[in-house]
């Protein structure tokens, strides 16, 4: 029987619509250039990796991390007498280029407080990299330039370099006009709003001639608080606090009435309430039973409530630095006569007294 005679249309078709891979195929395929040891290999090989991993994380930190060769490679012996060979290197000032840009260069070096010499240059150093006027470290023997040296800056100057440009400008410094209007209105939007100014002696301090004619910044910052108090409505809801250690330095125009209606003057605490002061801040503390808090309360009179916590954390100090760890009440008596009477020349609360 003669075979059946095939289109070629079929062909093509079959080409271009092959027929889906089965298991088989796929497996076969994945053997494809194995040989009979393949996935041995592969099995002793990821246990080598585990392995290694593991001896990594019980030895902790590589030694590529540290830059340092394997302990099989170190020879101690040799490191050392090559450390006490190699001699330090000397600084010293390049004060003249003797013929510059050639191959017979020549470099004239001023070593403190020993002489000038007519140098060249080591076998790790580029003409391009020394200029007249520069530091570089010379050896011992020839004086040759090894290495150029930054110059020499003094550490408080080095303090004072400024790491990040600021991105305030000057029109921020000053009256804080817009600042105060922007916060004026958004007290408005409020249903509510209290408005407090911490320290306002630091900008209400009375006005003065600073003798150039040029208006202070600080001065055009209270009138501009002033001028937000009065305007030409009314407040509403908005209520503006100020607090301050030193009332006697504020201007006048900013305690009139109308600005500031009613000043509450919460005075320094008294014995009980020191006593009590002194109870809240060792709450926390590791302290002896039957401190006598109320003879430490004696003992610092006229002190605020910030100078009582100072006592208390300087007792803290005096029982650490006797690497104990409980507070006794000598600690807190050398507190008081450390940062009571000690500090007294510093405190502002004298002046404060004489004013009420």
């Amino acid at each position: 029987m003669a075979p059946a005679a095939v289109d070629d249309d079929d062909i093509l078709k079959d080409e271009k619509n092959p027929p889906p891979l089965d298991e088989d195929d796929i497996a076969l395929l994945k053997t494809y250039g194995l040989g009979p040891y393949s996935n041995s290999i592969k099995k002793e090989e990821k246990e080598i990796k585990d392995l290694a991993k593991k001896i990594n994380d019980l030895r902790g930190i590589k030694e590529s991390d540290t830059g340092l060769a394997a302990p099989s490679q170190w020879d101690l012996v040799s490191d050392k007498q090559m450390m006490q060979e190699e001699q330090p290197l000397q600084v010293a000032r390049c004060t003249k280029i003797i013929n510059p840009n050639t191959e017979d260069a020549k470099y004239v070096i001023n070593v403190k407080q020993i002489a000038k010499f007519v140098v060249g240059l080591g076998d790790k150093v580029s003409p391009t990299d020394i200029e007249e006027g520069m530091r570089v470290g010379v050896d011992r023997n020839k004086y040759q330039i090894q290495i150029p040296l930054p110059p020499k800056i003094d550490p408080s100057v080095t303090m004072m370099t400024v790491e990040e440009k600021p991105d305030v400008t000057y029109n921020d410094v000053g009256g804080c006009k817009e600042q105060i209007e922007k916060m004026r209105e958004m007290a408005r939007s409020k249903k509510a709003c209290i408005v407090f100014f911490d320290e306002v002696d630091a900008i209400g301090g009375a006005r003065f001639d600073d003798g150039v004619g040029g208006d202070n910044e600080v001065q055009r910052t209270m009138l501009e608080i002033v001028n937000q108090l009065d305007g030409f409505d009314a407040r509403g809801n908005i209520k503006v606090l100020m607090a301050t250690n030193r009332p006697d330095t504020l201007d006048p125009a900013l305690l009139r009435p109308g600005r500031l209606d009613r000043k509450v003057e919460f005075g320094l605490p008294d014995l009980e309430s020191r006593a009590q002061i002194f109870k809240i801040h060792t709450r926390t503390m590791n302290c002896e039973r039957d401190i006598r808090f109320e003879l430490l309360a004696r003992l610092c009179p006229n002190s605020t409530g910030a100078d009582i916590r100072s006592v208390c954390t300087e007792a803290g100090m005096y029982a650490i630095r006797a690497r104990r760890k409980t507070v006794t009440e000598k600690d807190f008596l050398d507190a008081v006569n450390k940062v009571i009477k000690g500090y007294q020349k510093f405190s502002a609360t004298p002046k404060y007294m004489v004013y009420n």
